[in-house]
């Protein structure tokens, strides 16, 4: 719907002939505006624009119904349904030779099933299917089992199916390796119960310490309970499995609340008897064992550090409101809202989503998050995957806890901690929420309810305007296009923080991807000594600085699957001036550098990346003869975490570079792995192996590694929580000469403005949208004035 307004004075006009000489161009789709010049309007002559507008938004709706089935080829990439997650987990069950037991209770001394997760086709295959017509890939999981009931415990994954009805099972190999050491698997709860029986015993003789110091203690309490947070890697070398923790009181946001006491706990054995505590630390000081520190306590030898009595109802750490905005401008009602005025300008069919010229397939897999399939526009495809693939926060600080903490977040099922959405707060009210089902750490699946969202959200800028000045007090004309992005969206609490990750796709054939970090710092005992590595937040707090680095995985098909890579930067000459030989001209040219090779094509952090990162399919020709290509463009502040080599720095290689290209391998589908986190030392993923054989990546399949992030030094700011604002990274993928224009002019959301006469009384306004977008936007037709004449 749309059309052609005319205004005049105070009432609007009918022009004689107007229809005639005003027919506006037919849009590309052959969608001309709507002719009807804007009259006041009877009741009778509003009714048919009601049933036309009414009509269309039950269109839009009908077309979005999130229950409706996916398209078969989409369907290959979407998650296990709980069917096939219980039919996964009975098959494997029932086999005599697994010898497989429940996960929850009995002992770390027996094999378990630990995730199922969807295992994506080959990607031949699923272009044979995608482009060519070809049989569907069968349908298989990922399952990873720990086998801790054997004389040599490990943890094997295997490749079961086909699915609904699996029948066989194959072990899957990580580049020769079929076995991953047992040391280091993921953190299971039936491990945390026993660890914390563990704390238990070993705190029983600080209880009178930690009874005069904080008022809260560990054993036999009730409510002045103390808890904890554990560290991660778990000890210095491969095979270790020794653990820092760092007891705080049990109160809401305890993650600011330690209490100075840190134990070290060896729990490699899997029979839990034979685990020992090897170090205590309290407030500066090292002790042997807690028997020692309680022995020194007692006798007066101890530095103690006494904590404020606790008192609930001025808790810091909590989100109930205090203090006062000095404008006194009301935050006791609602605030703006997102609205969808005529009905939802997406479809989503399964886990096939569609807006404008996009088309994607999703998923949201337990292990790492997010991941998109088959990204097109107008039914090109762009990508063949994007995925985020890891999240890493490296700290520094004064206690042994802090000192110790590099967390990589794959580790701690980091896809599988998607949390329910909050509508109006975590995602709009109008949204499409979809559950999640994952399999990890469990014995059948687990439903999380509103795990993912998708919207539609006006960016508050317009996607592109101009008003074009006559420069005597009005204009030619103005000319403008709403800005409004499609987010796909979920998030992950990984313990303390909270991860907001997103998609979002713009109707210019632009995509961003994004994670804004939130939730509570991770804090540690404030010493003296700590301000090196932190801000004091509160008496005994510190927060401690930490890089945050995130990457992804782009496999860019660029007008089909052979594309070469080339930077693009500027460079300076000094020519002679040829309107004035005598004189010199010095300008800037384009310095293009096509990137051979898989080492030319890695660009270590710390160094300048050229500021055009361009993959092309070098046979593809837009209509003005350039190679169609699309652009990776950073919005990130990334930095080094630990130099190059050092130990847990071999686990995270691929932190090494802003970006790196590579040619796509089966056997190079992830950057990262569950089992980093406790074994960066001897990571079973070694990225930097991706580069090293150097292959090379003119005209051929090519994935983009992209990192970014960002230093965070915590400030008393970041009480309670750390904010959203500064706190986002990202890349875009921008079409660089990939159409012969801006494809959103397909887009029938413009508005322009013309005057009709010199006075500019009368104006032509084209629309091709509803003359008011309907109630949930500010009552009242568009209006434009556009001049500037002197008072």
């Amino acid at each position: 719907m749309g059309g052609t307004q005319v205004w005049g004075g105070e009432q609007p006009l009918l022009l004689p002939g107007a229809q005639r000489e005003r027919t506006a161009p037919t849009s590309p789709r052959g969608i001309s505006p709507r002719q009807d010049l804007f009259l006041p309007r009877s009741p009778g002559r509003m009714w048919p624009l009601r049933l036309a507008w009414a009509l269309a938004v039950l269109g839009i709706a009908a077309g979005t119904d999130p229950t409706a089935p996916p398209p078969d080829k989409a369907s290959i990439f979407a998650d296990l349904t709980p069917a096939e997650l219980r039919a996964v987990r009975d098959f494997l069950m029932g086999r005599p030779e697994l010898g497989l037991s429940p996960s929850r209770g009995g002992s770390l001394a027996q094999n378990t099933l630990f995730l199922v997760e969807l295992l994506p086709p080959k990607k031949r295959l699923a272009l044979r299917h995608l482009d060519k017509g070809g049989p569907a890939p069968r349908r298989q999981a990922r399952a990873v089992v720990f086998f801790g009931g054997q004389a040599e415990p490990n943890i094997t994954e295997f490749a079961v199916g086909p699915l609904p009805r699996p029948s066989s099972y194959r072990p899957l190999r990580f580049k020769g390796r079929r076995t991953v050491p047992f040391a280091a698997r993921p953190m299971t709860q039936l491990e945390y119960e026993l660890l914390h029986r563990a704390l238990v015993q070993a705190t029983e003789p600080l209880y009178r310490l930690l009874r005069d110091a904080t008022g809260f203690w560990y054993h036999n309490c009730t409510d002045r309970c103390l808890t904890f947070s554990d560290i991660a890697p778990r000890g210095l070398a491969p095979g270790e499995r020794r653990s820092w923790f760092m007891l705080q009181r049990f109160v809401e946001g305890y993650f600011l609340h330690p209490v100075g006491l840190e134990i070290l706990i060896d729990h490699r054995d899997p029979d839990p008897r034979r685990w020992a505590v090897q170090s205590v630390w309290y407030n500066g000081q090292y002790f042997s064992s807690a028997q020692e520190l309680a022995e020194r306590y007692e006798q007066g030898q101890v530095a103690v550090a006494r904590l404020d009595e606790h008192a609930s109802q001025l808790l810091f750490s909590t989100y109930v409101p205090r203090g006062r905005f000095t404008t006194g401008t009301p935050t006791d009602v609602h605030g703006a809202k997102v609205c969808e005025p005529q009905g939802r300008r997406y479809r989503l069919r399964g886990n096939r989503l569609e807006y404008g010229g996009w088309s994607l397939a999703f998923r949201l897999r337990s292990s790492s998050g997010l991941q998109l399939f088959d990204l097109r526009f107008n039914e090109e495809r762009v990508a063949y995957e994007v995925s985020v693939q890891e999240a890493i926060a490296f700290y520094g600080g004064d206690t042994p806890a802090a000192m110790q903490t590099k967390y990589i977040d794959a580790g701690w099922g980091m896809g599988s901690v998607t949390y329910e959405l909050a509508p109006g707060i975590d995602c709009p009210e109008v949204a499409t929420y979809l559950d999640a089902h994952h399999f990890y750490d469990t014995d059948r699946p687990v439903r999380f309810a509103r795990a993912v969202c998708i919207f539609e959200l006006p960016t508050g800028v317009p996607l592109r305007r101009h008003f074009n000045s006559n420069f005597q007090g009005g204009y030619h004309f103005y000319a403008g296009l709403e800005g409004h992005a499609l987010v796909l969206r979920t998030t992950s609490t990984v313990y303390n923080y909270d991860y907001i990750w997103d998609f979002l796709l713009y109707p210019n054939g632009v995509m961003e991807a994004k994670v804004h970090a939130t939730g509570f710092i991770h804090a540690t005992f404030y010493t003296p000594q700590g301000r090196r590595y932190g801000s004091r937040v509160q008496s005994h707090v510190l927060g401690n600085m930490h890089t945050h680095l995130v990457h992804y995985k782009v496999d860019l098909d660029i007008a089909g699957t052979g594309n070469s890579f080339e930077t693009v930067d500027l460079s300076f000459e000094n020519i002679s001036n040829p309107w004035s030989p005598d004189a010199r001209v010095v300008q800037p040219w384009l310095h293009r550098r096509p990137r051979r090779s898989e080492c030319q094509a890695a660009f270590p952090l710390g160094q300048a990346l050229p500021r055009y990162l361009l993959f092309s399919n070098p046979r593809q020709q837009n209509r003005w003869g350039h190679a169609r290509s699309y652009r990776i463009q950073h919005s990130s502040h990334a930095g080094r975490v630990l130099p190059r080599g050092w130990r847990e720095e071999r686990g995270i290689s691929w932190g090494r570079y802003h970006l790196a290209v590579t040619r796509h391998h089966e056997n190079e589908a992830v950057s990262s792995s569950l089992y980093t986190q406790n074994d960066p030392w001897e990571p079973l993923v070694n990225f930097e192996s991706f580069i090293r054989d150097d292959e090379s990546i003119e005209d051929q399949d090519l994935v983009a590694w992209v990192t970014v992030g960002f230093l965070h030094i915590p400030h008393a700011e970041d009480v309670p929580n750390t904010a959203t604002p500064g706190n986002a990274v990202g890349f875009f993928l921008r079409p660089f000469n990939f159409f012969d224009e801006d494809p959103s002019v397909a887009s029938l959301s413009p508005v322009i403005v013309r005057p009709l006469d010199q006075s500019f009384s009368r104006l032509e306004v084209q629309r091709w949208t509803p003359d008011t977008p309907g109630p949930c936007v500010a009552p009242g037709p568009f209006t434009y004035n556009g001049t500037y004449w002197p008072e």
